[in-house]
């Protein structure tokens, strides 16, 4: 029986705009509001993919861009978009969405056939496993494994799709809109700064958004939404995700519009790549829940607490058998409450002693408990239980099961420019290691999961960022929802035990288990960043949100270390797949590389040339009055040459004008050959070498007085010289007395050649002595 439910009331979808899209071809409906994930569970959930490795069934686990399961191939054509998040795909009408990684299909999958090659497929077994029987046996082996790699498959048509880039500024940028972002985001606002406020949901609110509607939370976010709509100071942008922080308070941020349906052929951009200056930068980017390490713990059904709250309170979808919440800290309490008002028998499991007994009224708790398993294969149907030493405690049939292992701040973006996070043992989470002086934290970024301090640090900041830009206006005061206190703080409890022996997986979509981060151990990979490339964990398209925290306190403790001995690995933008095509925006094509053409081009175009391109240039190949094709046409053009007169367009070349008195010093220096004693009004032919010796380009060279040269470059190589000669000026020789300006784009150029050349030269420029004893 499938797993999860449509609720008859409640969330924040629209009923009253039901959706129609496709799964693999099938027919499903939803509604506005909806995710594909929330819409596929309303359906019944179950298997929405496979693993990458071992090719095990995966359900959706989480609610946000974290998600390591629920990834899916999204268009068609051209147009399609392999591994998205169903968590953050908005439901649209007419969504044609697939599935990945399984063969024929994810429920049933041939290649499931991996898992009972796990012993084989460990850690780092392509290592060891390809370099035999014999020397060469990689390349035989190469193809497979390439076939093998990656989910979702890209389009090899080019995308038709239109993305835009664009530069802004504004005064304070804050980073997230949960409650410490809105608070910021207002408080900066009444004090007169100009404010952007960036959220990567389609709705503002974060961790709010899983207040039930008519909530007290529900109406504080409602009264501050339609404050902050209402300021002509702030720019609210949803869909939006920042990618990376880079100097000089730069960022970089991708706008989603695929809800928009938007034409190409309109000038509708699917994407938006804005680069962003912000004078102050507020960070409210909130914490990603941890999961739990025990037994099977990837099965379809098993999900963050967190999530289960959102899908519960902003999607109406609830299980619909028993639940069971595991957690070793108050915030799953939470859930858990709400799980019990919506009429569903919950559990929970508390790895702790003694649990708060203000959060456990009325709810059936198991103190001391380990969750060491779970039944099921495409869904859980149970959970058994035993107790700290091991011992068996109980089995419990559910349909959910709600981890939480407590929290880890997102603090991906402020480490983007090289500070370190700290470990903080109280909170057992990383936090900031520190800030710049134009920057802030707030929220649970900064170990405030209390939402009262989540608002009082978010107003704070967003004041405080105001005032040094020099605004002091009338802030008011800002009180939160009155809301009952769930703390994140918990048990430093890393991994349940395993007495089955079963896969207790760390890194969900890369198939990384807690054994492997063991062998990792023992073969010697110990430093953070060797395990992680030696057992892909954190590699996979989620870059380790939910798993890397876990393992790295699994190898601290394997090593008799502390977790901040341990270390973490190096965070990196973007924050989230980015897809090229939203970088390079309009820059694509001849968008990209103009085509230049010169002064003669239109000469040549009515005079029936032919045009190939050289570099950026558009260049006459052949006249079609001399022939159809280049090969007969030559013929017909070296003739005439030879007999009469032929003019050759030279504009193509790299000019460059080189002035100065070290000017016939320094083309000693860069030429092979010498160029001092070139009389003036003569030319000379010259090569250059690059810092290997290797030609890099050859010319002509004409001194045109006694401390001026004209140089000529091949049309490729224009720009490279060009940058060349001004980085040795710059760098090698600065004490030389030269200036080099292109005049590529300035001057146009003509070869006249043939036995009639200097008579055809006569008629150009009348009056002048162009006899052989002027011009030799």
């Amino acid at each position: 029986m499938k797993g999860f439910r449509r609720l008859p009331t409640g969330g924040r979808i629209d009923r009253a705009k039901p959706l129609a899209f496709t799964l693999d071809g099938k027919a499903k409906s939803g509604f506005a509001g909806d995710t594909l994930a929330s819409a596929l569970l309303a359906a019944g959930g179950g298997v929405v993919g496979r693993s990458f490795k071992y090719h095990r069934p995966r359900g959706v686990m989480t609610a946000g861009p974290e998600e390591p399961n629920a990834l899916f191939t999204l268009g068609s054509g051209a147009t399609h978009e392999p591994n998205i998040p169903g968590t953050q795909a908005e439901l649209t009408e007419g969504l044609a969405a697939r599935t990945q990684n399984g063969w024929p299909g994810v429920g049933f999958d041939l290649m499931a056939i991996n898992q009972r090659f796990a012993k084989v497929l460990t850690a780092g077994f392509y290592y060891k496993t390809f370099m035999g029987p014999r020397k060469g046996s990689w390349m035989f082996y190469e193809p497979f494994i390439r076939k093998a790699a990656g989910l979702g498959a890209a389009s090899p048509e080019p995308d038709p799709s239109r993305y835009e880039t664009r530069r802004a500024f504004t005064e304070v940028l804050v980073v997230g809109s949960g409650p410490a972002g809105l608070a910021a985001a207002l408080a900066a606002a009444r004090a007169g700064a100009r404010v952007i406020l960036a959220e990567q949901d389609s709705d503002l609110g974060g961790s709010l958004l899983s207040e039930a509607v008519g909530s007290a939370g529900d109406a504080w976010l409602r009264t501050v939404i339609a404050e902050l709509q209402a300021h002509p100071a702030v720019t609210l942008m949803t869909r939006t995700t920042v990618q990376g922080l880079y100097d000089g308070n730069t960022l970089g941020l991708l706008e989603r519009r695929d809800h928009l349906a938007p034409d190409p052929a309109k000038g509708e951009a699917r994407q938006l790549f804005t680069t962003l200056t912000a004078r102050r930068i507020v960070f409210a980017t909130g914490a990603i829940e941890r999961p739990l390490v025990f037994a099977d713990n990837d099965r379809p059904g098993v999900m963050l607490a967190s999530a289960a709250l959102a899908y519960l309170h902003r999607f109406a979808v609830a299980p619909r058998g028993p639940a069971l919440v595991v957690t070793n800290n108050d915030s799953a309490y939470r859930t858990a409450q709400a799980l019990k008002g919506a009429g569903i028998a919950v559990t929970v499991a508390d790895t702790r002693e003694n649990a708060n007994p203000a959060l456990t009224q009325g709810l059936d708790v198991e103190t001391g408990a380990r969750l060491v398993g779970v039944s099921g294969g495409h869904g859980v149907t149970a959970a058994r239980l035993a107790r700290a030493d091991g011992s068996f405690l109980k089995a419990l049939p559910c349909t959910l099961v709600a981890v939480s292992g407590g929290w880890s701040p997102a603090v991906h973006l402020t480490s983007h420019t090289g500070i370190k996070p700290r470990w903080d043992a109280a909170l057992g989470c990383f936090l900031p290691g520190g800030f710049a002086a134009d920057h802030a934290g707030c929220g649970a970024l900064m170990g405030h999961f209390d939402l009262g301090q989540a608002v009082a640090t978010g107003f704070a900041a967003g004041r405080e960022a105001a005032a040094a830009l020099g605004h002091a206006g009338n802030l008011g005061a800002l009180a939160a929802p009155e809301l009952p206190a769930y703390g994140a703080a918990g048990e430093a409890l890393w991994e349940m035990p395993n007495p089955r022996k079963k896969k207790a997986f760390l890194d969900f979509q890369n198939d990384v288990s807690a054994k492997d981060v063991a062998q990792a151990f023992d073969e010697g990979y110990h430093a953070v960043e060797h395990l992680k490339r030696y057992t892909t964990l954190g590699m996979g398209t989620d870059q380790g949100k939910t798993s890397n925290i876990n393992a790295l306190a699994i190898m601290a403790g394997l090593r008799d270390v502390t977790i901040p001995e341990a270390g973490t690995t190096t965070f990196r933008p973007p924050y989230t797949p980015t897809a090229i095509g939203a970088m390079a925006g309009r820059a694509v094509g001849k968008h990209f590389r103009p085509i230049r053409r010169s002064p003669l081009h239109q000469w040549q175009e009515a005079n029936g040339g032919v045009f190939i391109e050289a570099g950026p240039w558009l260049r006459c190949w052949y006249y079609t009055w001399a022939g159809d094709s280049a090969a007969s046409a030559y013929i017909e053009e070296m003739e005439l040459v030879r007999r009469n007169v032929g003019v050759s367009d030279v504009s193509y070349l790299g000019k460059i004008d080189l002035q100065g008195p070290d000017a016939p010093e320094f083309l000693n220096r860069v030429y092979v050959n010498g160029f001092a004693k070139l009389p003036v009004g003569k030319a000379r032919y010259g090569v250059m070498l690059n810092d290997d010796a290797v030609a890099l380009d050859d010319g002509t060279t004409t001194r045109l007085s006694e401390n001026r040269f004209f140089m000529t470059t091949t049309t490729a190589q224009a720009g490279e010289v060009m940058s060349g000669l001004e980085f040795l000026l710059e760098t090698a020789w600065p004490e030389l007395r030269v200036q080099v300006t292109s005049i590529t784009d300035a001057w146009g150029g003509m070869a006249v050649s043939g036995p009639n050349a200097r008579k055809a030269l006569e008629l150009c420029f009348p009056g002048q002595d162009l006899s052989d004893k002027a011009l030799p």
